[in-house]
């Protein structure tokens, strides 16, 4: 069996970068520093380490998915399963060309299609669907052009969060993006716009504690892993309690770790049920398949509501680095390979009703 693994990888900085061959088509940052325009890519260490846990299946063929060869290099490559962790160059719809690439080709692909990969995204027109929906999401406004900030001004209750409309990883999201009056409001929203080139979603600020649901899955095997809390006292005196750019690339660290997480979270077991549900029912409004991570914040009244939804999950495999969805997994039972192998058998009987075997044995963790 052969299968692919569609990624996109971080570009690295310093001396070193010299002797290295530069990847064809990375595309220049426009409206932000390199740190914080490909935080959503992953390292090689992540790359190596999905493609080592797929191999127990057969042949792996990696595919960077950069570059206008590479609906023909997935083509060429006659992958019998695509396992898709790339997140896409740019645009609102970015996350979806990979898998609309692959159903294109009629390559069967893990995770989520198109269609939801690009609602997600872009957090207004997902939180639309959850409103439509019944599920609950604290109150929002889209601010799509700097003559929209002036409804700023009187169509939400203070204070707000405000933060770009369709990216991911954290990337955007600042403590200044929390704002307490109009004016404050107004002038960030202003620069948020300017600095990303998209829209802006404010939305009222939810005071309670915050938590991440890893879940897996299908139909009514869906299902939430052990919750995550984040623990915001941990962060610095003074921080704002938001898992933000800084909380989670920049003082979560391995020299000055912060442990920010707490697997399963400590809170009664009513409540674990409430978020872990509210937490299925938005990969389920979504549409969602295989895998998926849903934040979800504690209203003034203690109850849950849905932040957003990431149908591409981000799964560095070192437990230091503080990555969510796996921190979940291990707390479900699932080695970071048994992880990888059960998206990738999700997947397939998904596409064929079939079960995918390994090589050996010895190959499944």
């Amino acid at each position: 069996m052969r299968l692919g693994l569609a990624y996109n990888q971080r570009p690295t900085t310093g001396p070193t970068d010299r002797d290295a061959e530069p990847s064809p088509a990375v595309p220049s940052p426009r409206h932000s520093h390199i740190a914080d325009a490909f935080v959503e890519w992953d390292e090689p260490e992540t790359i190596d380490a999905v493609a080592e846990a797929l191999a127990a299946f057969g042949d792996v063929v990696r595919l960077e998915a950069i570059g206008a060869d590479f609906p023909a290099r997935l083509a060429a490559a006659g992958v019998d399963l695509l396992f898709n962790i790339a997140e896409g160059v740019a645009g609102p719809s970015r996350e979806a060309h990979v898998p609309a690439i692959a159903e294109f080709l009629g390559i069967p692909y893990t995770a989520s299609d198109p269609l939801t990969l690009a609602l997600a995204l872009h957090k207004g027109r997902a939180k639309e669907t959850f409103a439509q929906r019944g599920i609950p999401t604290a109150p929002f406004l889209l601010i799509e052009s700097p003559a929209d900030t002036a409804r700023l001004r009187d169509a939400l209750p203070f204070p707000l969060f405000l933060k770009p409309a369709w990216e991911g990883s954290s990337k955007g999201i600042a403590e200044a993006n929390y704002v307490t009056g109009p004016d404050q409001a107004v002038a960030r929203a202003r620069y948020l716009l300017n600095a990303y080139g998209q829209p802006v979603l404010a939305e009222t600020y939810l005071p309670g504690e915050e938590f991440t649901v890893a879940v897996l899955g299908n139909g009514d095997a869906m299902r939430a892993l052990p919750i995550i809390r984040y623990r915001f006292d941990t962060l610095p005196a003074g921080a704002l309690p938001v898992m933000g750019y800084e909380a989670k690339w920049i003082w979560d660290n391995r020299e000055a770790a912060i442990t920010p997480h707490e697997c399963p979270a400590r809170i009664p077991d009513t409540m674990a049920r409430r978020i872990g549900d509210v937490a299925v029912a938005a990969c389920r409004a979504l549409g969602c398949r295989d895998w998926a991570r849903v934040d979800v914040r504690l209203d003034a009244a203690g109850l849950p509501n849905v932040v957003e939804v990431n149908p591409l999950p981000g799964v560095i495999p070192d437990p230091r680095d503080n990555s969510c969805f796996p921190c979940a997994a291990r707390a479900a039972g699932f080695t970071y390979d048994g992880l990888i192998q059960e998206v990738a058998r999700l997947a397939w009987k998904r596409w064929t009703g079939g079960v995918l075997r390994p090589v050996s044995a010895e190959a499944v963790a």
